[in-house]
């Protein structure tokens, strides 16, 4: 459930929201605008809350310290890839980052792909309201993640198809999506009026461009910046393959690689095609939210951009 913004939502706090597929450049762009607009940034990345997942999730610090100024970041690195990192921590933690932001007399940018995590902070989900039933709950933890993704696909193929791949990947979050679809309905978590009055600026490419972007990405990361070696160095300070490949893509073929499983040439190919998928399920998913009724502007270029975040601010 989408609220439609009002004279009352005017008068919230402002947050700018950038969001888009993998490769489309949401970092680059989120850190020149937060730097021009004397903002901060607040990541919505299922992945890039985990230390050490540098490479693999693109976290690209190096953007933050670019320029006159440093722009600072907020949910990035704060959980150990050890830990399980879920839904509703995610929202607390970003609506406390929001507000100490907004108290710093400064504005928010938030910005990220993880459709889930955006949609939970923008439509503002009421996720304490569903209240866990310990008799299924003690039932599905028993669970592999694959029977869980298969129990919720039965019971909410939409919702299912939607999911990330850290998120089907992990026993935990599927427990908590199971709890929320059995409470009746996932409207049951979309209710409550927004906190925040948000300005909604899209990266889109065609496909072909698109692909061609994350290409190129996935070499430098591979041949440049030593992705490779990243998820090694991982595995030897004690997580485990398994573990890894949880954390989908990247990880996930990586790892395959360094156990032999699949070769260079594979890796490559079938990396691609995947993170490509990855980027076409993200689309859907936005566009799935924009027949709910958010307005995603979509821009042509970063002038484009000023112009609607000068309009919003003033």
């Amino acid at each position: 459930m989408i609220f439609k913004k009002t004279d009352k939502n005017n008068k919230k706090p402002k947050v700018v929201v950038i969001l888009g597929t993998t490769s489309s450049g949401k970092t680059s762009l989120g850190v020149k605008l937060a730097r021009k607009f004397n903002g901060e940034i607040v990541s919505a990345d299922s992945r890039q809350v985990y230390r050490g997942l540098d490479i693999g999730t693109g976290k690209d610090l190096h953007e933050y310290l670019k320029g006159p100024s440093v722009v600072s970041y907020h949910l990035i690195d704060v959980a150990s890839p050890r830990q399980r990192f879920n839904l509703a921590r995610f929202q607390g933690l970003a609506q406390q980052a929001i507000n100490q932001i907004i108290n710093r007399q400064k504005i928010p940018f938030l910005v990220g792909g993880s459709g889930l995590y955006l949609q939970a902070l923008i439509d503002n989900y009421n996720l304490r309201a569903i209240t866990p039933n310990s008799v299924k709950r003690k039932l599905w933890e028993t669970w592999s993640a694959d029977k869980l993704l298969a129990a919720i696909n039965l019971k909410h193929p939409d919702f299912a198809s939607r999911l990330n791949n850290s998120d089907r990947h992990n026993p935990r979050h599927l427990v908590r999506y199971l709890e929320i679809i059995e409470s009746g309905s996932l409207n049951n978590v979309m209710r409550r009026e927004p906190e925040y009055n948000f300005l909604v600026l899209g990266l889109n490419y065609p496909a072909d461009i698109l692909r061609q972007r994350i290409e190129i990405r996935l070499l430098n990361r591979l041949e440049k910046e030593g992705l490779i070696a990243e998820v090694w160095h991982l595995h030897k300070n004690g997580l485990s393959w398994k573990r890894l490949k949880s954390f989908g893509l990247e990880y996930k073929f990586v790892s395959g690689h360094l156990m032999g499983e699949i070769s260079y040439k594979q890796l490559i190919t079938e990396l691609t095609n995947a993170i490509y998928h990855f980027a076409k399920r993200q689309k859907t998913w936005f566009k799935r939210w924009e027949k709910q009724g958010l307005k995603i502007n979509w821009l042509k270029n970063e002038k484009e951009a000023q112009v609607l975040i000068k309009r919003f601010i003033n």
